[in-house]
């Protein structure tokens, strides 16, 4: 077994305490069920076993007595110091403390901590929004220094929130509103993007527009248009140059005379 530099207390209090005896015989002391803390200097000092499924007594025992982490045990060396239930009831703890905020409202409760097993200095808080008993809920990381007051069950801070806090692990449901926030950052992003490139295709557009405006196609390289070019060399324009056609000749017959309302021409009739 070995031990790592640092740990949760409920990674620690949720295995069982296993005394060595000898090379290959270890005592079952009890399940861990609290911790043995200073809050004032935010240090942990030990923890506590449960020996007896039905008694009052518990087994207070020593960070420093700590030598292996198992799977489903943690293994100690020497012997602990006994103790029942009214005593650890009047141990300090900030463990399920409620933390309170800038505003004075409750934004958490204190759910577990980190510790470093070498000095046993708190690293951090683990902050839980809702029950702490709860499976699988969010966790948010507390420094010590971030706390301004403290008292029997409740932790003061400065924090607004516990979106001010690092989120040390996210409930399923925290992850889904963490992706959705992202997606809507994406989706705000790329359409920004696509507005400031139609705006940049509606500027080139535009300063095309103006250019052709000012140029039209039908000015010479010089500067001087086809009309006046023209006009100055007295040629004619194609439109002029054509000649409005006129109607056939008549035949001498009707130039003679003009045709009356009511004559008749025989060679006219059908059934001549």
């Amino acid at each position: 077994m070995t031990l790592p530099d640092q740990l949760l207390l409920s990674d620690l209090i949720q295995r069982r305490v296993r005394s060595e005896l000898g090379p290959d015989q270890a005592l079952d002391r009890g399940g861990g069920e609290q911790g043995w803390m200073h809050p004032p200097v935010h240090r942990l000092l030990g923890w506590v076993s449960k020996p007896d499924a039905l008694g009052s007594r518990r087994l207070v025992w020593r960070l420093d007595q700590l030598r292996g982490l198992g799977e489903q045990e943690v293994m100690v060396s020497g012997e602990p110091a006994e103790t029942d239930l009214d005593i650890l009831g009047r141990l300090p703890t900030l463990l399920e403390a409620v933390v309170v905020g800038r505003s004075g409202e409750s934004i958490g409760t204190v759910a577990d901590l980190a510790v470093e097993l070498r000095t046993g200095r708190i690293l951090h808080y683990l902050v839980a929004r809702s029950d702490p008993r709860l499976p699988g809920s969010s966790r948010w990381r507390l420094a010590p220094d971030r706390i301004v007051d403290q008292q029997p069950g409740q932790v003061v801070t400065a924090v607004a929130g516990l979106d001010d806090l690092p989120l040390a692990r996210a409930s399923v449901r925290q992850e889904f509103l963490q992706r959705s926030r992202r997606w809507r950052q994406q989706v705000g992003q790329e359409t920004a993007r696509l507005r400031d490139q139609f705006q940049q295709v509606g500027e080139r557009f535009e300063d095309r527009l103006e250019g052709w405006l000012e140029e039209p196609p039908w000015r010479e390289q010089d500067g001087e248009d086809r009309l006046q070019r023209r006009e100055r060399d007295g040629e004619q324009e194609p439109w002029q140059d054509f000649e409005e056609p006129q109607p056939p000749p008549s035949s001498p017959q009707r130039q003679g005379r003009r045709r009356q309302v009511g004559d008749h021409d025989p060679q006219e009739d059908p059934w001549i």
